[in-house]
């Protein structure tokens, strides 16, 4: 039987297909949100949270035989159409907002416990094919925390040193809106902290210089 070391939003539709279940009964079939569902067919590279894995490896391995092997086949197909892009993590690009209001930095707290110690970040999204760094940074911003924001400055991009995800980074500027959670399935929390206080919820080694040249400018 094939083991999926690691789930993400496709792989999961690839086991609702293979089930044959609508959002609504996949979601009901592991005790989740529609939501939930809904997140992983809008983004096939989203990592669902360990919980989410130990829900998804459970229902892969009580799946009735034929199931599994549907998601097998599914599974193979996949590969071979994706071919070298999941080769690496590098095949992935996600933009990252720095966003500035007078003396403070929007920041989020993620749920997701797989980020290898990183709890607090700035708002990000992945780059879809075809999509502008700016404008994922823009929307994702608003989708995350309520804030609306522009971009101010292209402030470099950089392979993650702990994910290995390529990073753009933006420094942007404050527009409207009250910073909240609005993405409850991926974050805790959101927060605005004094830009001086950043390397008190981020490791400092893990932050792009450039970042903190801006923010030390913006001071």
């Amino acid at each position: 039987m094939d083991v999926i070391e690691r789930w993400s939003g496709r792989y999961a539709c690839l086991l609702q297909s293979a089930l044959r279940l609508g959002n609504e009964q996949f979601a009901a079939h592991l005790g989740i949100a529609v939501r939930t569902v809904a997140a992983w067919h809008s983004d096939a590279s989203v990592v669902p949270r360990s919980e989410m894995q130990q829900l998804l490896d459970t229902a892969h391995e009580q799946a009735p035989a034929a199931a599994r092997q549907r998601f097998a086949l599914l599974l193979a197909k996949e590969q071979a159409t994706a071919g070298s892009t999941l080769a690496g993590a590098q095949a992935l690009r996600v933009a990252i907002a720095v966003v500035v209001r007078d003396s403070d930095v929007l920041l989020v707290c993620r749920r997701d416990d797989d980020a290898v110690g990183i709890t607090w970040q700035f708002p990000a999204g992945v780059i879809k094919p075809g999509s502008k760094a700016e404008t994922t940074t823009v929307r994702e911003t608003l989708d995350e925390t309520g804030v609306h924001c522009a971009v101010r400055q292209n402030l470099g991009n950089r392979l993650h040193p702990v994910t290995g995800v390529l990073c753009e980074y933006f420094l942007c500027e404050y527009l409207a809106g009250e910073a909240s959670n609005t993405d409850a399935v991926e974050n805790i929390d959101v927060m605005w902290v004094p830009r001086n206080a950043v390397p008190r919820f981020i490791p400092v080694d893990t932050i792009f210089p450039p970042i903190l040249a801006a923010l030390e400018e913006q001071t």
